[in-house]
């Protein structure tokens, strides 16, 4: 029996001999779609944070023949230690396989996704894209009006001053503004850093692009925020005319390819899991309404 030959456009994905033998070279393509955060959501798919990226990014800068790798951005931001740890993750694997990375800014590259783009050394976006946002947001409500109109009490019990600062059910502490605020700066002031640190003299330095403001991707070029207009595909096929461009996607679990994923049919949309999915689902739509999408 003649021996199973594998196409070459597949050999060149295959690690060790087999991908040895490609010879055309490879851009990987990378989509960061979803809000940042540390949880899972009750969609997996449509966050991003470290964990969940992990095998990805790995797998992206692997391939022989690597030229590139490209990412597909579209987030409107959430928290910034994800967005911290993915962007760190990304320069340190295109710096161990001496890549150059490209990023593409699609609806949205706002706040933590901006920060993402960041991590490439070049930024592209669509002349419609919603782009910048370098400041940071804390959001919650003051129930405490609403408890005391229905006649419910209160108790809550510590040991430290500080641990139950912006509770909600609590009146709202000047002092605790001010905490919050200061802790905000910080923040701030990191976004700041790492922005200047990437995009150095890119950056219009008669405006003030730090106070949260997002523009549209054809203003951001002006700004400096981003190096150019163009879309992955048509940008990638003038820069790596040979190359072949790959989309490099998580992994489902097992049972989720098999069929047989999702979460139980007994707890319904009214139990304990229902309820909280409900609720991250309206906390990531109350993101992305942010920028009108």
């Amino acid at each position: 029996m003649d021996a199973l030959r594998i196409p070459d456009r597949l050999a060149s994905r295959l690690p060790g001999r087999l991908g040895e033998r490609a010879d055309r070279p490879v851009v990987s393509l990378v989509r960061l779609h979803g809000v940042i955060t540390p949880t899972t959501g009750p969609v997996p798919r449509a966050v991003i944070n470290a964990a969940a990226l992990e095998k990805t990014l790995e797998r992206a800068f692997a391939p022989e023949g690597l030229v590139a790798v490209a990412l597909q951005v579209n987030s409107p931001g959430g928290s910034p230690t994800q967005s911290a740890l993915v962007a760190d993750r990304i320069r340190g694997l295109a710096q161990e396989k001496e890549v150059p990375v490209l990023a593409f800014c699609e609806d949205v590259a706002a706040s933590g996704g901006y920060w993402l783009a960041c991590a490439a050394d070049e930024i592209f976006a669509h002349a419609t894209s919603i782009v910048g946002s370098i400041g940071v947001v804390s959001q919650g409500f003051g129930l405490d009006g609403l408890i005391e109109r229905f006649g419910v009490q209160r108790r809550l019990y510590t040991a430290g001053e500080s641990k139950s600062r912006l509770d909600p059910f609590l009146p709202e502490r000047p002092e605790d503004v001010e905490w919050l605020r200061d802790l905000q700066d910080q923040l701030h002031e990191m976004f700041r850093e790492w922005v200047v640190s990437r995009r150095g003299a890119r950056l219009d330095s008669d405006a003030d692009l730090f106070t949260g403001e997002v523009w549209t991707g054809a203003r951001a070029v002006e700004r400096g925020l981003v190096d150019g207009l163009g879309t992955a595909r048509r940008v990638l096929t003038e820069r790596f005319p040979d190359a072949e461009l790959v989309p490099v996607e998580g992994r489902k679990p097992l049972l989720a390819r098999l069929g047989l994923g999702g979460a139980p049919a007994a707890a319904g949309p009214f139990g304990a899991d229902g309820l909280l999915g409900l609720a991250q689902a309206a906390d990531i739509r109350a993101t992305w309404a942010r920028y009108g999408l």
